[in-house]
């Protein structure tokens, strides 16, 4: 494998990687940022308020995206194991 073949992996995976959490990372800091906001206009100081919101957002954004997120992933995967012969090269 020469070294062109070895950062377009990398690539990859670092798109990959972007593309499967960064929906979810979105969602919770969105969240976050809304439930700040509503506890500092109503003066309610409970973290775990922010916390549970914040799960929920994310557990209804993996659920509705969660096959195609899979879906890249397994995708990445394959291509992986596939360049598995020039590695070991």
């Amino acid at each position: 494998m020469n070294p062109d073949e070895a950062v377009a992996l990398v690539a990859a995976l670092l798109r990959t990687t972007i593309f499967v959490t960064g929906p979810l990372l979105a969602v919770a800091i969105m969240a976050g940022v809304i439930v700040g906001v509503v506890q500092t206009a109503t003066q309610v100081n409970e973290a775990s308020i922010s916390f549970v919101v914040k799960v929920v957002a994310v557990i209804a954004v993996g659920a509705a995206l969660g096959s195609q997120l899979g879906t890249q992933v397994v995708d990445y995967t394959r291509a992986c194991y596939g360049q598995i012969g020039k590695v070991v090269r």
